[in-house]
């Protein structure tokens, strides 16, 4: 017997209510535990917050809070904060002791390249830097990763780099970072944080007046001064020393380290970050006032170049071609020059 039409619209429209009302069920129940997810993640950020208030908060950010991104970017031998919308690091952290400073690295296999880590809408690229009259600057330094070919040319991914004065890197930072790693000949572990910085200058009618240049497409932020907070500490004594210095990012004439150390405090309020929050500072010495902050120059500095190639000298040409260099510049070699050279040929020519 046929099914009377009334009946059977009567029948599909109580089902089709039955159908909405049970999905209107499971949204709500879905909307509840995706409030109550957003409510638990809240919590987990903000313990101290009043839970009245993270309650509230987590209705106001149902689809999430706005973000900068990873806090931290791990690489094999330096960690760094980035800032998305400067296209720099807010600051890079390394390690350094005297194996770290070892091995057959070589900057020649390295790249200056994007690092995919970041979100590409937020990286900077070499075309940023082409023309630009800034240099690529490191902030964990090549040289300071001779132990692994992988963490020297990390150090070349550009979310460690910021545009800085070609001057500058090429000698008063230059300078810096090879008086860091003269620090592990002393000390068993050197720390370094480095970064850039945005300091107001006065203009003329008294006013204070943040400025920075933008280069390339991306917009990459020029800083005007960089940073850098070096911590030293040997295992026996348990003696930390801690200095933090603030340098502008344009040629430098100065090799007094103090001229432009300044105390953490100042160096906090003006990056806004803080710095060292596990190290108990009360405990700490000056470095200045622990080993000189005299950076090398003159003849101190070209023997530790004549040094450097000799070491690496491939063959005994490239030797004694590094050796008529320094004879050339009217160097006088000292007993460590003669006493690489010889250690040197003699493994060249045992082949």
């Amino acid at each position: 017997m046929a099914r009377p039409i009334g009946t059977f619209c009567g029948n599909l429209a109580i089902a089709a209510t039955s159908s909405f009302a049970v999905l209107g069920f499971v949204s709500f129940f879905q909307s509840k535990e995706k409030e109550t997810e957003s409510t638990n993640n809240i919590k987990e950020k903000f313990t101290t917050a009043d839970p009245q208030k993270i309650s509230q908060g987590a209705k106001i950010l149902k689809y999430g809070a706005p973000e900068r991104g990873e806090n931290v970017y791990f690489h094999a031998n330096h960690v760094l904060g980035y800032n998305q919308a400067k296209r720099i690091p807010d600051w890079v952290a390394e390690h350094i002791t005297a194996d770290h400073l070892k091995g057959s690295a070589t900057r020649k296999k390295s790249n200056f390249k994007e690092d995919v880590q970041i979100v590409d809408i937020f990286r900077s690229s070499n075309s940023d830097y082409k023309n630009s009259g800034w240099s690529r600057g490191h902030m964990a330094p090549a040289a300071d990763s001779k132990y692994s070919q992988i963490a020297m040319d990390e150090t070349f991914l550009l979310s460690n780099i910021v545009p800085q004065d070609i001057n500058n890197n090429q000698h008063f930072w230059n300078h810096f970072e090879i008086y860091c790693r003269s620090l592990t000949q002393t000390f068993h572990d050197v720390r370094v944080i480095s970064g850039p910085l945005f300091i107001p200058t006065v203009e003329e009618n008294g006013k204070l007046f943040i400025k920075y240049e933008v280069v390339g497409i991306n917009q990459v932020a020029v800083p005007t001064h960089l940073y850098k907070i070096v911590v030293i500490e040997n295992t026996f004594d348990k003696m930390i020393a801690v200095g933090a210095f603030i340098v502008p990012n344009q040629p430098i004439t100065s090799s007094n380290l103090a001229d432009y150390q300044v105390s953490l405090d100042d160096l906090e309020k003006k990056s806004g970050l803080k710095f060292l929050p596990m190290l108990n500072l009360s405990k700490t010495k000056n470095l200045c006032s622990v080993v000189s902050c005299k950076l090398m120059g003159g003849k101190e500095l070209e023997l530790l170049f004549i040094r450097k190639k000799l070491e690496s000298a491939y063959n005994l040409d490239e030797l004694d071609k590094v050796w008529k260099e320094m004879k050339g510049k009217k160097i006088s070699p000292e007993k460590t020059e003669y006493e690489i050279y010889e250690r040197k040929k003699a493994e060249l020519m045992r082949g």
